[in-house]
């Protein structure tokens, strides 16, 4: 009878198909917005990640919300907005197809030979011995990732900025990724990704790449309120809103998946509850530093704007663009009887197959909640068609999928009335 007086609750309150359908057009809108290159790939580069927190404040400020806050934070950055140019044997590679750079690494500008370290037969001691001749000096060394104890032998036989080399390569898989936004220290030497494709006979590089280190970069949690009937406990919903920016002054990367999406539905959802006053206060938290390791969330987690202690659950929304039968998750401890809640709103309207539930990991910015003991859940698509462009600039809005926000929209608003 519960179940049923919630959804005549709703019916009541114009959510229906129709409504949803509504609602799916402005996620759209939403999304093709955050990833536009007018946003910069909500990076570092010409203040993209800036941009991107005035578009989501405007929104806020529409959609009807009660108080809205800006929490600053600083972090240091490691950047690359300027010439990214690399040619192997005088051919000339694409930027983020053919090669990458590691988020810290130092700039890179001349031509280079080139020295392949043998993964068959390897002898960690034996090419650190060899590679300390200063006749490398002018060598890029060239290692397969691939061979993954002989990399790790080569690390742990000595630090190879030590050596004359002037930096190192490493062949990576297919397709190349950013892994961070931005390093937070700049290396020694110049360290690059390079694809498969990556010659295996190849005589010399040209490599011009520049970077741009910015200590103390401010950036904003975005923190908006929808009060309740009552405000003695607090529902959240989380999801960052920075992405990797540029590589370059021309390639970015527009993150339509990571996190337009989890972003997109943070503002419709904010939109509903304004029109329909929930049981309790309803705060949203747009993140930035995510990507350079869940910096914002920390930093929350430290200087909380609402005490810890009155949240009923916290829903983090990473990656919601997809289309997977199923949805991962990863749950607190503390999240449990809200866990068991949404598997039995599941079973009941059938939005999933099933709850692909992984182990607690500090991997999106559900965590550093759940480090405090707080009930939460992290929603993370990982199995539909979109992950494949993951951290790649091809997460683009000709990839675009919204299967799973209509379903995710649905399950928190009757979470949220049910717990």
């Amino acid at each position: 009878m519960k179940y049923l007086h919630f959804v005549t609750l709703l019916l009541a309150a114009g959510v229906s198909t129709a409504a949803y359908a509504q609602d799916l057009d402005a996620y759209k809108k939403h999304v093709e917005v955050l990833s536009s290159e007018a946003m910069e790939g909500r990076g570092y580069v010409n203040d993209g990640v800036l941009k991107a927190e005035r578009y989501i404040v405007d929104e806020y400020r529409k959609a009807g919300v009660d108080d809205i806050l800006l929490q600053p934070f600083t972090i240091d950055i490691n950047t690359f907005p300027g010439n990214t140019d690399m040619s192997v044997d005088g051919r000339k590679l694409c930027p983020g197809d053919d090669f990458l750079v590691r988020e810290y690494s130092a700039a890179a500008k001349g031509h280079y030979k080139l020295v392949y370290i043998d993964t068959l037969g390897y002898d960690g001691a034996a090419w650190m011995k060899k590679l300390s001749s200063p006749k490398y000096k002018d060598y890029y060394g060239v290692l397969d990732l691939g061979a993954r104890r002989q990399c790790k032998e080569f690390r742990e036989n000595g630090d190879w900025n030590k050596l004359p080399l002037a930096g190192m390569i490493y062949k990576w898989s297919d397709p190349l990724k950013f892994y961070k936004a931005a390093g937070e220290r700049v290396s020694q030497k110049p360290v690059l990704w390079v694809s498969n494709d990556f010659p295996t006979d190849a005589r010399s590089i040209d490599v011009d790449i520049e970077n741009e280190f910015r200590p103390a970069y401010e950036s904003h949690n975005v923190i908006a309120r929808v009060k309740g009937e009552r405000s003695d406990s607090t529902f959240v919903v989380v999801g960052h809103y920075d992405h990797l920016g540029h590589f370059g002054r021309d390639m970015y990367y527009p993150g339509v998946n990571d996190n337009a999406s989890g972003v997109a539905a943070m503002l419709t959802l904010a939109k509903y509850f304004a029109a329909n006053k929930p049981r309790f206060d309803v705060v949203f938290i747009s993140f930035a530093g995510e990507e350079a390791g869940l910096r914002g969330s920390s930093y929350y987690a430290e200087h909380q704007a609402f005490p810890v202690d009155n949240i009923k659950y916290v829903v983090n929304l990473d990656m919601i663009g997809d289309n997977a039968p199923e949805q991962y998750c990863e749950v607190s401890d503390a999240g449990e009887a809200g866990f068991a809640l949404m598997k039995e709103i599941n079973a009941e309207r059938g939005f999933f197959t099933h709850f692909d539930r992984g182990a607690l990991a500090s991997n999106s910015d559900h965590y550093p909640f759940a480090e405090l003991g707080v009930p939460c859940i992290g929603f993370i698509q990982e199995g539909g068609d979109c992950f494949a462009y993951y951290h790649t600039h091809r997460d683009d809005m000709e990839h675009a999928i919204y299967d799973t926000y209509p379903k995710i929209f649905s399950l928190i608003v009757e979470l949220f009335g049910r717990l």
